[in-house]
Order: structure tokens, then C-alpha cells, then sequence
């Protein structure tokens, strides 16, 4: 090779500047340089190779038939000179050559492919080192252009397509979009199509599409997806046999396979068979090997998994031995020296827990105390340090009483509160750990650490899309927190905090959708500074939640990078005018006008206690204590749900009234004493919040249901609103197009699945003899009552009427749906849709505000979606509706919704119901009917 480079160099000192052959001499001189680099590594070699390349390109100006080669071949030095030595300008330098040279080289052109791609891998690296989408995004449009081109002989189309697959599973890193993954899935199994049995590399695409199969698993939990994920690594193996050089990480990868089917289904066979494969790998990774200790640990983990599961000594024993053999391997300034620390630590904790041996904690404790320190401030895993630590801590002062080490475990949860922004789930995690500890030992940082925890979820939350498949990220992260957090500041006279945090942790999946679009929104409409911080912050979020999404290794320092420029870009920010408060959670004095139209009732429900809250415009909360506890509230629901599934017999009308006799005498009456002395006048419009159980329950309807006494209805007219800021939303939201109203009534009475509804149409009627004077009214009946011809329907009207089937999803609330005649009109296309200057929605459906089983205070339900979508008015029903009765509603609200000046008024809803349904009390209705429909909203 050094005999090339000179024999090039002589021939380019016999083409001196103007011979017709200098281009060529440069260009092969440039190359040989380029090849002894790539061999040797001298950078020298590669600095030569790019100015050479330079000087070619200006002897081949435009129009020149080999000008598109020459930018080829200077952007791909730049190229390698960029993954030496990682300056920027030479990787943007080398994607515009390479961007010129595909201009040069148009669709027909034989070297088209071959500019597609490198184009594509270009942008690529930029993302990765960037971390901005629009890169991604080209090169997977280019790579795709590029796959029909390839022709056999000239660039592997197999290779092609496991590139675009690559790309997409990047991409669906990113944003979470599952057609990404399906497609990554659908090019690797192409590849894997134009590699069979007998391929050099069948082996690698068999493990691609496992591993990308896998990340589908760990989507959505599929049982098909992870056994085939193990059927395509034991087909893998079979192809790696002994002596070949990956047999050890398919070996390792069958056993990860297995050990998630085991986590998922819990057969034993599944895990014993993962315990043999990595003892096999580990035996194919001898001392010396790179991979050891990853194979001591893997194993140790399986053993330990067993331990748990079966409670054998000795594999925890032999757990703890691989553990210490592992941290031999990884010594200071290993980069998983961390984790095998932490491990050991955890092996020996749970010793501790099975035989009591003092030393074994004693050694975890030192253990963890080395852990942090190598977690400095900053570092993505201290607060899972600090957390790890402080739990060693306070069970060592549960065996032996040391103060000292409860004082300790204190002092390094309080260290949580000084993180900086950007939160993982770990993060949260810590947090609230903190809180549990505080709680049960009755500390006096339990406030703090509820303050923190919540903190963090408002920032974690903040950085997860707002797309659906988050909610069971969300669900699991708040619980009970914001309920528990208000019970603590009750119970310390904080009652503006006990507001501030119910309100922080509640709903979280609807706040997070409305601080999305509203403030960044209004930033880049604030100017050019607002636009590109705008743009900005986008970017940030996504390579945030990237960062976090990677959650295997330590990306401490890529974290910390990003979060410094995070934590610019708010301070930038929240020094433009107006802008001071940008995505921080409400204060007291905002949530306060909630209630300038009439009180707000929070209801809380707690482990720790039940109490309500009045909010008033211009007073401090006033605190109502409950008599009621948690588990009789959840009793209450359970029983009141069994009955709602089961109203319309004439044998429950009794246990109805018995539930609204507790719920008045626990709850409601209690609150109305309060609002009587506080001056709230009969009549008046009240709001109620319910939070955790209480969301379930029917608080309008309370009552004591006595002759001469009065029931909650003949007091005050109800509303509710999921959480205060929703209320605020909704007033604020004042339509501009006040001229001329327009109102739509949908009516789907025989859907693709569903029995007909015989009441439907002459529903409709009413609506329109009742209307029609008075709005431009339109009506979607039967095969017009389409999903899209509702959205369409709803981006030109303002009013809605909607009488169809509701059919509430309890455990996939997104899905949660109207039933139309080609199919069901989901939360998830409702929530999509970008409605301008939305009034009023009446639902005549069953069930409409019917949620998720085990997440009422996300209020992800139908009427939720309808007021978040932008309704201000909503009405909604809590089970299922009698047709006849909906008609008689319908009838006599709508003469009630229409002002003095004969224009519909959507503040008018509430008490236009309530007189509907007073009417209904006339007539010998059934009593579960009579109270079916609430509103909600302004």
C-alpha cells in the first residue's frame, strides 16, 4: 500500500496544474491515501486524502461527467474524518456533497442507489449525534427510494432493507408510533427472505427480527410475539454451532427470550432453560473474555429471579458469588461497575431479608455507599442511589434502633428535592419511595417529598408524546399520589398546597394534552424569539425522551448535556413576557377562579383519610372532614357499580336509595352545611371534583330521600369538572364566532355492531322542532352518521347532539367509543381531531362517562374526550339511558338552553337540565333514570 501512495504521488508530479489527466491523478492519489488509512490509521493520511479530493472537485466544475463522483468521494472522507474525530462541520459538509452529487446523478441514473444511500447514512449519523427527527426522517424516505434500485451484483438489497429497518426502529425509539416498528418487522423479515438456508448472513437476520419482535413484546406484551422470538434465536443458534464466533451472544439472546416469557407467564422450564444457556455462554467467554462479566452477571440475575420464585438458598448464594466475581471484572472506571454494585447489593440484601445475617446488610450498605459515589450530581441513576442507599439505611434502623442511620436515610432522600429538570421513571420512583418512608415513619419531610414527587411527575409526563400508548406509563406513575399528597397537606393546614398537588397529579394525560398544544401554541405565536424557542424545546423533549426510553446503559452524560440545554431554553423562556409560569403547574391564586361562577367541591379519597375541600373565589378553602374512610368509600363503588350493571329491576330501586342515604349522611350533607353557613343561597350552581372513588359515585344525586326533607337536588344545581384548571380552560374558551350558530344532531340507530334504537329518530325530531327556529341546524342519520361524516360534521359546528350507543372500554380506555354505522368513533380519532370554537355537547348515549377500572382520576371516558376536545358544555351519563327517557329529557332541556334573546347559551346547560329532570320527577319514571345524565364543564 505505502508502494501505491508513492507510485501515485510520482504519476501526479508528472500532471502538473492544467494537464488534461491532473483530476484523475489527484482523484487515485486521494484513494490510495484514503485505503492506507482506513488500514493504519494515520490521520495525516486522511487530511491529505480530503484536500486532494478538494482540489479534483475544482477541476471538475458543473456540467464535468465525473463531478458527481469527486463530491461523492470528498463527502465520504469527510465522513470518516468526522467518526474519527467528531467535528461537526465535516459531517454537514460531507451530506451537501453528498446531496449535490444525487442531484447530478437523477432517477435512471446507475449510481442513483448508491447517492440514496450515502445521503442516508449521513443523515443518519447526524441524528444520532443531534438528535433532530427531520434527519431521521429524510433518510428513511431516501432509504426507501433507494430499495426498488438495488441490483443484484451492485449493492445487497438484503443489506438495504435491514438498513430501512434499522432507521424505523430508531425512528420508532423516538415518537413510539407503532406502523414504525410493524414496518422494521416487515423489511427484516424481507431480508431475511432474500437470505435462505445457506446464507452467510440468515443468522443475523433471524436475530434482528427477534430483537425487533422483542421490542414489540415489550410494547404491548404480545404472548405470539415473544414465542416467536425465541423460535427465530433458537433457529439462530442452530446456525451458530460450536466454534462459531456469535454462538455465545445467541446463546445469551435465547436466554433473555426466555426469561421475559418467564416474567410474563412464569413457567419454570422457561427460566431453568435460561439459567443452562447462560452457564453455556458464559463457558464460551473464559477469563480474558470481553464479555464475562456481562455472562456472570446475566446469569446471576436468572438464579436470582429463581430465588425469588422458589426460594433455594443456594441459588442465591451462588447469585451473590457471580455478582462479586462480575465487580472483580469491572474495576474504578469501568463503565458498569455501577451496576454490578448495586447488584451485589441487592443479592445481599435479600439474604439479609431470608437468614437476618447483620454483615450481609452491613455489606450491601457499603456497597451502595460506593454506588453513589459514583453517581455525582447530575448523574441519570443518583436519585435511584440516593433511594437504594436510604432503603438500606432504614431497614438497618428497624433491626438495631441507630438513629444515626434513620437520620441518614432522611438526609439523602431530601437530596432528591435538589435534582434538576428532566426526570426518568426512576427518578419518580426515588421520590416516591421517599414519600412511603416519610409516611410510615411519620417524618417531617413527608410534605416536601410529596412536593417533589409530584414534581417529578409533572416533568416525567412532560416529556412523554402525548399519544395513547403513554396512559399505562402515566396510570402507573401517579396512583393514589395526588390523593395521598392532598390528605397530607390537610392534615398539616396546608390547605392551598392539599389544592395545588390533588390538582398536579389528577388527570394528568388530558393537563399534559392541553399544556402541548396551548403554550407552545401561544410561543410561537409570540414572535421569532418565541418560534425558535419553540422549535427548540420540541426538539429537546424528543431527545429527552429518547435518552430515558434507553433506559439499559448509563446515558448520564448524554442526559446531563441535554438537560443543561433543557433547563436554558425554560429560563429563556420564562423571561418573555406572559411567559413566567411556562409549563409549571398552577398556583393556588390561578385555580382560585374556578370558582368565580359558584363553589368547587374537592372530594378526596385517600389511605390516610376522606375530606372535601370548598374552593370560593375570594376566601381561603374551607376543610369539611369526612365520615368516611377509603375502604368504605371503595365498598360504596363496588356496590354501586354492581347495581348500575344491573338497574331497571324494581327489587334495586331500594339498595339505590340505600347508597344515596350513605353518600348524603358521609359526604354531601356534611359539604352542604358548610356551603349554607358559608352563604352559598339555595338554588345556586356548585361544582363537584371528585377525586379516586368518589369519581364513580353519583354526589347529585345524594339525599336522604324522606318525606318533608330535602335532597341534594332541591338545595343545589350540580355540575362537575375533572379538575379545576378544566373549568378555567372551558370559561376562557368564549366562541368568536358569535353570529350565526351552528348545531349539528347525529343519530345512529342501527350500528355495525349494537341492537337498533327505536327512539333515536323521533329523538332527533324533537331536537330539531325545538332547534330549528333558532340555529342553522343539521342533521346525520343512519348511513350518514359515519365516523368520519361525525368529524367531518364536527370541524364546521359548534353545537352538538349525539344519540347513538355508547360502549365504554373499561380496561382500554382510548378505545372507549360511539358506536356509527361503519364501526366505532374511538377517544383515540375524537382526541386527533383539532376542533376550532366548540360550545356545547349533549350525549344521549349509555355510559358515557364510564373509565378505566383502575384509573378514575385520568377521567379517560367519552365526556372527558368531548370537553377536552374543546366542548365547554358537555352532558354525559353515568350507565345506561332509557330511550323514552333521553326523548322527555331532550324535549324539555332544549326550551330551557335557549337565552332571552332566543340565541342557545351553553352556561344555561346545567340548570336546563336540572328543570328536565325535575319534570321527570312528575311522572313515575324510575328513580335510577331520573338521575342518569350530569354535566360537566362551564
Amino acid at each position: 500500500m505505502a508502494d501505491d501512495v508513492e507510485k501515485y504521488r510520482a504519476v501526479l508530479q508528472r500532471c502538473p496544474p492544467g494537464h488534461y489527466r491532473r483530476s484523475s491523478s489527484l482523484h487515485n492519489l486521494a484513494e490510495s491515501l484514503h485505503v492506507r488509512f482506513k488500514q493504519r490509521g494515520v490521520p495525516s493520511d486522511l487530511d491529505e486524502a480530503v484536500e486532494l479530493h478538494r482540489a479534483a472537485l475544482l477541476l471538475r466544475p458543473p456540467g464535468h461527467s465525473l463531478r458527481s463522483l469527486s463530491l461523492n468521494n470528498l463527502a465520504i472522507g469527510l465522513q470518516d474524518r468526522f467518526k474519527q474525530r467528531g467535528v461537526p462541520s465535516d459531517l454537514d459538509e460531507a451530506i451537501e456533497l453528498h446531496r449535490a452529487a444525487l442531484l447530478l446523478r437523477p432517477p435512471g441514473h446507475s449510481l442513483r442507489s448508491s447517492s440514496l444511500n450515502n445521503l442516508a447514512i449521513g443523515l443518519k449519523r447526524r441524528f444520532k449525534q443531534r438528535g433532530v427527527l427531520s434527519d431521521l426522517d429524510e433518510a428513511i424516505e431516501l432509504q426507501r427510494e433507494a430499495l426498488p434500485l438495488c441490483r443484484p451484483g451492485h449493492f445487497d438489497p438484503s443489506m438495504s432493507f435491514n438498513n430501512l429497518a434499522v432507521s424505523l426502529l430508531d425512528r420508532f425509539e423516538q415518537r413510539g408510533v407503532l406502523s414504525d416498528l410493524h414496518e422494521t418487522i416487515e423489511f427484516h423479515r424481507a431480508a431475511l427472505l432474500l437470505r435462505p438456508p445457506g446464507h452467510s448472513d440468515r443468522s443475523i437476520s433471524l436475530n434482528n427480527i427477534a430483537n425487533s419482535l422483542r421490542a414489540r413484546f415489550q410494547q404491548r406484551g404480545g404472548p405470539f410475539d415473544i414465542d416467536e422470538v425465541i423460535e427465530l434465536h433458537r433457529a439462530a443458534l442452530l446456525l451458530r454451532p460450536p466454534g462459531h464466533s456469535l454462538r455465545s451472544l445467541s446463546l445469551n439472546n435465547l436466554a433473555i427470550g426466555l426469561q421475559d416469557r418467564f416474567k410474563q407467564r412464569g413457567v419454570p422450564s422457561d427460566l431453568d432453560e435460561a439459567i443452562e444457556l447462560h452457564r453455556a455462554a458464559l463457558l464460551l467467554r473464559p477469563p480474558g473474555h470481553s464479555l464475562r462479566s456481562l455472562s456472570l452477571n446475566n446469569l446471576a440475575i436468572g438464579l436470582q429471579d429463581r430465588f425469588k420464585q422458589r426460594g433455594v438458598p443456594s441459588d442465591l448464594d451462588e447469585a451473590i458469588e457471580l455478582h462479586r466475581a462480575a465487580l472483580l471484572l469491572r474495576p474504578p472506571g469501568h463503565s458498569l461497575r455501577l451496576l454490578s454494585l448495586n447488584n451485589l447489593a441487592i443479592g445481599l440484601q435479600d439474604r439479609f431479608k431470608q437468614r437476618g445475617v447483620p454483615s450481609d446488610l452491613d455489606e450491601a450498605i457499603e456497597l451502595l455507599r460506593a454506588a453513589l459515589l459514583l453517581c455525582p450530581p447530575g448523574h441519570s441513576l443518583r436519585s435511584s442511589s440516593l433511594n437504594n442507599l436510604a432503603i438500606g439505611l432504614k431497614r438497618r434502623f428497624k433491626q438495631r434502633g441507630v438513629p444515626s442511620d434513620l437520620d441518614e436515610a432522611f438526609q439523602l432522600y431530601v437530596q432528591l428535592s435538589y435534582l434538576s429538570h428532566a426526570v426518568s421513571r426512576m427518578d419518580l420512583a426515588a421520590a416516591k419511595s421517599w414519600v412511603t418512608s416519610a409516611e410510615e415513619m411519620n417524618h417531617d419531610s413527608v410534605l416536601v417529598a410529596y412536593q417533589t414527587a409530584l414534581k417529578f411527575l409533572d416533568q416525567h409526563v412532560a416529556l412523554l408524546s402525548s399519544s395513547s400508548r403513554h396512559f399505562d406509563v402515566v396510570r402507573k406513575a401517579t396512583s393514589s399520589l395526588a390523593m395521598d399528597a392532598f390528605s397530607c397537606s390537610v392534615r398539616h393546614g396546608a390547605l392551598m398546597t392539599a389544592v395545588e398537588l390533588v390538582e398536579q397529579g389528577r388527570a394528568v394525560f388530558w393537563t399534559q394534552l392541553a399544556r402541548l398544544s396551548s403554550p407552545l401554541d401561544e410561543l410561537s405565536l409570540s414572535g421569532e424569539t418565541g418560534a425558535a424557542l419553540e422549535e427548540e424545546i420540541t426538539q429537546l423533549s424528543s431527545r429527552l425522551r429518547s435518552a430515558f426510553d434507553q433506559s439499559t446503559e448509563d446515558l448520564s452524560p448524554q442526559i446531563r448535556q441535554i438537560t443543561i440545554q433543557w433547563n436554558d431554553v425554560i429560563s429563556r423562556i420564562r423571561i418573555l413576557p406572559d411567559f413566567s409560569r411556562f409549563l409549571l403547574p398552577p398556583l393556588f391564586s390561578d385555580l382560585q377562579k374556578a370558582a368565580e361562577e359558584g363553589p368547587v367541591i374537592i372530594v378526596n379519597a385517600s389511605q390516610y383519610g376522606c375530606d372535601a375541600l370548598i374552593i370560593r373565589s375570594a376566601e381561603d378553602p374551607f376543610h369539611v372532614p369526612l365520615g368516611i374512610t377509603r375502604g368504605e368509600a371503595s365498598e360504596l363503588t363496588s356496590e354501586f357499580q354492581t347495581l348500575a350493571e344491573q338497574l331497571g329491576a324494581s327489587d334495586r330501586q331500594n339498595k339505590l336509595v340505600s347508597i344515596l342515604r350513605k353518600l348524603w349522611d358521609c359526604v354531601v350533607d356534611p359539604v352542604v352545611q358548610a356551603l349554607r353557613e358559608s352563604t352559598v343561597h339555595p338554588h345556586s350552581r356548585i361544582w363537584w371534583c371528585p377525586t379516586a372513588e368518589f369519581t364513580l359515585l353519583p354526589l347529585h344525586a345524594a339525599g336522604p330521600y324522606e318525606k318533608n326533607r330535602d335532597n341534594l337536588s332541591d338545595i343545589y344545581i350540580s355540575s362537575y369538572t375533572p379538575t379545576l384548571a378544566t373549568l378555567i380552560r372551558a370559561r376562557q374558551r368564549v366562541s368568536r364566532h358569535a353570529s350565526t350558530q351552528h348545531f349539528v344532531a347525529i343519530g345512529q340507530a342501527n350500528p355495525s355492531r349494537g341492537k337498533e334504537l327505536r327512539h333515536v329518530a323521533p329523538e332527533l325530531k324533537v331536537v330539531a322542532q325545538r332547534l330549528l327556529p333558532v340555529v342553522s341546524l343539521t342533521s346525520l342519520a343512519d348511513s350518514d352518521a359515519t365516523i368520519q361524516g361525525a368529524l367531518d360534521a364536527l370541524s364546521h359546528n359548534q353545537w352538538l347532539h349525539l344519540a347513538c350507543h355508547g360502549m365504554p372500554n373499561r380496561t382500554q380506555p382510548f378505545e372507549s367509543s360511539f358506536a356509527m354505522r361503519d364501526g366505532p368513533l374511538m377517544i383515540k380519532d375524537i382526541i386527533r381531531s383539532n376542533w376550532q370554537n366548540l360550545e356545547f355537547a349533549f350525549l344521549s348515549a349509555c355510559h358515557t362517562t364510564v373509565g378505566h377500572e383502575e384509573s378514575h382520576d385520568e377521567s379517560i371516558h367519552l365526556a372527558a374526550a368531548m370537553q377536552f376536545s374543546g366542548f365547554r358544555s358537555v352532558i354525559g351519563s353515568m350507565w345506561s339511558v332509557d330511550d323514552e327517557v333521553a326523548r322527555l329529557v331532550v324535549s324539555t332541556f332544549y326550551r330551557h338552553l335557549v337565552d332571552d334573546s332566543g340565541r342557545l347559551d351553553c352556561t344555561r346547560a346545567a340548570v336546563a337540565l336540572h328543570k328536565a329532570v325535575k319534570k321527570l320527577r312528575r311522572s313515575k319514571i324510575p328513580l335510577e333514570q331520573q338521575i342518569v345524565f350530569v354535566h360537566i364543564g362551564v
